[in-house]
């Protein structure tokens, strides 16, 4: 989760959402990534979708069933759905996310057999949060 905090402190200083993301396989970084939506103009370029695609890229096969996702917010239902059609087993997540998260819109989009465990390093992902959208304001 550290790591992916890293990677949210990267999205911050480029004025993106600060949500980072980096997937493990077999103890092994293979993705890490960040909020690429305002650099690419693309709606899509959340930080899980891009750590997903990375992943598959380097596994060289759409599923994930060996993997570990670690994000700093909650997935939205967007990502969730990607989630589960990647089949992650595992989603680690730091500070929930009340409007947009997907416990509240799609409880049901990660695969039948994940297990997601929020809040880690809850306070870290929730202040950066915090500071990037008073900064906005």
């Amino acid at each position: 989760m550290l790591m992916a905090l890293d990677e949210a402190r990267q999205a911050f200083k480029k004025g993106e959402i600060p949500i980072g993301a980096v997937i493990v396989c077999r103890d092994r970084i293979i993705s890490r990534t960040h909020n690429l939506t305002e650099t690419l103009c693309d709606v899509t370029a959340h930080a899980e979708m891009q750590a997903i695609t990375a992943a598959a890229n380097t596994l060289g096969g759409k599923y994930l069933t060996d993997c570990t996702l670690y994000v700093t917010v909650e997935p939205c239902t967007m990502c969730a759905g990607a989630i589960g059609w990647a089949q992650l087993p595992r989603i680690v997540y730091g500070a929930a996310d009340e409007k947009r998260g997907y416990h509240e819109y799609a409880p049901r989009a990660l695969h039948p057999k994940a297990t997601a465990i929020g809040g880690v390093l809850e306070a870290e992902c929730r202040e950066l949060m915090q500071q990037f959208f008073r900064s906005r304001r």
